[in-house]
């Protein structure tokens, strides 16, 4: 038997969900077996409300397909992708059904004043105080937020930015110049004002003090955006407007790269139901506003409040520039007139998501921290309250020039873990600092660690955890540091979290260098691509920084050609480098243009291929010497992804 106590849930705006209400529709989790309880009750309530027919608007619910989840999947009763306005929905009805024993305060936002917000009695938070003069008296307290204010302002002890590898014994912390493989420049673009000159300073965005020495630790935290909604239906779409206070020395890097030949089209938009997005950053420039938020966890309402307003012109900013001015290639500037914002998203907002997406701000430090070690079960805690199963991942953090003198991004780290249990520990702060306090968002966790437990249904689950660990802190009488853990564990097991699990051990990731390949080689960065826009590196293997694939739609209408420049004519043997899968097609067409004329062959790409599970031969042919050979790849005809990585030219001795 447990008590029913009486809970009071302040929230800063007027809305609450954060980010899952804010956009963030698209769930990032991993393997969902990790997720249980009240989180995949959530998720089980939006497959339930998208089986109604009223809630397709744009498209019927059998056109709506996700490699996220489908409403359509047989079997399923859990669906990850929804509309903003549906995260709501749900929410609300979960508060209506809790009645009287919640009760919900909006708009009301801790006092950060010095000496003010929180009054204590030893260890002890007796009571918070909001900006408005109102008090909360309370036994147990859960610092939800994405800041962590209550957490500081409780004088618990807390970290911002990256630790050195050297703290915990890590790999991937700290700065990471040799890591930053993903959404980065593939071409050499001039970083200074006037191109060349480095006298006349450097383009805003770009950090003039270098990256830092590799691997140390510095205060500066991953990129943020927003999440923005947005539509291809005509009616409900709203046209790019252009801010204000446009500035356009903000965006000449971005025109920079695509003249220096990346013509990728730089956001990553995933369908959501009745034809709208969760949008996403993408490539070297997009919706992050790089190393721009490094003052933002431990500044004032103000201090915030001004770069909250500096991300949104960014990309604000950002928006218009892609889909309007001249100097960006047309293909790009069609697919951002394509989509627009939802008219039926934010309507309060001007359409515009209402949560910062704050991917890291201050992290507690408490009795354990969780880190990498945690993230590949190296080390496997004892006292789980839930587990974490996405990628290590952090966004770039700043951009700095090289010593050649070119722009690049530095902190994208993205590394695969098994599925791995947190520590109670991790969520609570130490004994000596607070008793009754507890921290489920920015709980103590490295950088990297907190890269891959930062998740939406993490984040639900541990307030779960959190709250029957105050309720039973209560009914045991004791400080939350000395609760019977057994008995939290059986608990949270019987309403139906999930706190450990074994999973298959990781395939070795290899990266291959094309440079160490024989022969010639040609990247799909470097290929002439009519779609294949969307960019991975999933797999565990793949040559360079990642692959491209066609996201399994628009068949027939996506191609690739890989183009040689051969230094001398003769007979070439020709692989086809491509990371296979079983969602993979069984039927990709491959077409070698050679010296006598074409040849056309099928590639199996569920198949592994043949060397160095890498590449497949798919024949030796003549070729002149430079650039009249080629390889295409469609996806005409083919069911499954069709995804494309590198080719091959070894001469034959």
């Amino acid at each position: 038997h447990t008590t029913l106590f009486r809970s009071v849930l302040i929230a800063i705006s007027r809305h609450l969900g954060g980010l899952t209400t804010g956009g963030l529709g698209a769930t990032d989790i991993g393997n969902k077996k990790a997720i249980g309880g009240i989180a995949r009750e959530f998720y089980g309530r939006i497959w339930q409300h998208y089986q109604q027919p009223s809630a397709w608007k744009h498209q019927r619910r059998e056109e709506y397909v996700n490699r996220r989840g489908s409403a359509n999947d047989p079997g399923e009763t859990t669906m990850w992708t929804f509309e903003p306005h549906v995260a709501t929905k749900v929410y609300d009805d979960l508060l209506r059904e809790a009645g009287t024993r919640v009760t919900v305060v909006r708009g009301e936002r801790l006092d950060l004043a010095p000496g003010r917000g929180v009054i204590k009695e030893g260890a002890r938070i007796v009571r918070i105080v909001m900006e408005s003069g109102r008090t909360f008296a309370g036994r147990m307290f859960i610092d939800a937020t994405y800041e962590g204010d209550l957490m500081a302002k409780a004088g618990v002890s807390y970290h911002i930015g990256r630790e050195a590898n050297a703290t915990y014994g890590e790999t991937l912390n700290g700065v990471q110049t040799g890591h930053a493989f993903s959404h980065q420049f593939i071409k050499p673009v001039d970083p200074y004002v006037i191109p060349g000159n480095p006298a006349s300073g450097l383009l805003p965005g770009i950090n003039p003090a270098g990256p830092g020495e590799e691997f140390s630790g510095d205060r500066k935290v991953q990129a943020y955006n927003f999440r923005m909604c947005t539509t291809d239906v005509p009616e409900n779409r709203r046209a790019w407007e252009k801010p204000a206070n446009y500035d356009p020395q903000w965006f000449e890097l971005l025109l920079r790269n695509f003249e220096a030949g990346d013509h990728r089209v730089p956001w990553n938009p995933v369908w959501m139901p009745n034809r709208k997005t969760d949008t996403n950053n993408n490539y070297a420039i997009s919706t992050d506003f790089i190393g721009q938020n490094w003052d933002y966890p431990d500044g004032d309402y103000a201090t915030r409040a001004r770069l909250w307003r500096a991300h949104e012109d960014w990309q604000k900013g950002l928006m218009w520039t892609l889909a309007n001015h001249p100097r960006v290639p047309e293909k790009v500037r069609a697919e951002f007139q394509r989509l627009g914002l939802a008219k039926d998203e934010f309507t309060d907002n001007d359409n515009w998501p209402r949560q910062l997406y704050v991917r890291e701000a201050r992290r507690l430090i408490s009795d354990y921290v969780m880190t990498e070690k945690n993230c590949t079960r190296a080390e496997v805690v004892p006292d789980s309250v839930g587990m974490g199963a996405y990628n290590m991942d952090s966004h770039h953090i700043q951009r700095h020039v090289t010593k050649e003198g070119f722009v690049r991004n530095e902190g994208d780290v993205q590394v695969r873990v098994r599925p791995y249990p947190i520590s109670f520990r991790s969520i609570r702060p130490r004994a000596t600092e607070s008793t009754n306090l507890l921290v489920p968002v920015c709980l103590s966790a490295s950088h990297i660690a907190y890269g891959s437990i930062r998740m939406e249904p993490v984040f639900m689950v541990l307030g779960q955890s959190a709250a029957t660990a105050a309720v039973q802190a209560i009914e045991q009488g004791v400080d939350i540091q000395r609760i019977d853990p057994a008995r939290l564990q059986a608990r949270l097991l019987q309403d139906g979290q999930v706190l450990d699990f074994e999973s298959p051990a990781l395939e070795p990731r290899v990266r291959v260098a094309r440079a160490k390949l024989p022969g010639v080689v040609v990247d799909d960065l470097d290929a002439a691509r009519h779609g294949f826009a969307r960019m991975s590196s999933a797999h565990h293997v793949y040559v360079d920084a990642g692959y491209h694939h066609d996201n399994n739609e628009g068949k027939g209408l996506q191609t690739a050609r890989f183009t040689p420049d051969l230094p001398a004519a003769g007979r070439y043997r020709v692989l086809v480098a491509y990371p296979w899968n079983a969602n993979r097609a069984a039927h990709v067409p491959v077409t070698i243009r050679h010296a006598d004329g074409e040849t056309k062959v099928t590639l199996n790409q569920k198949r592994k291929p043949t060397v160095d599970e890498l590449l497949e031969p798919v024949g030796t042919f003549r070729f002149a010497a430079g650039r009249a050979g080629y390889v295409e790849i469609t996806n005409a005809g083919t069911e499954g992804f069709v995804v494309i990585d590198a080719v091959q030219w070894v001469p034959e001795k």
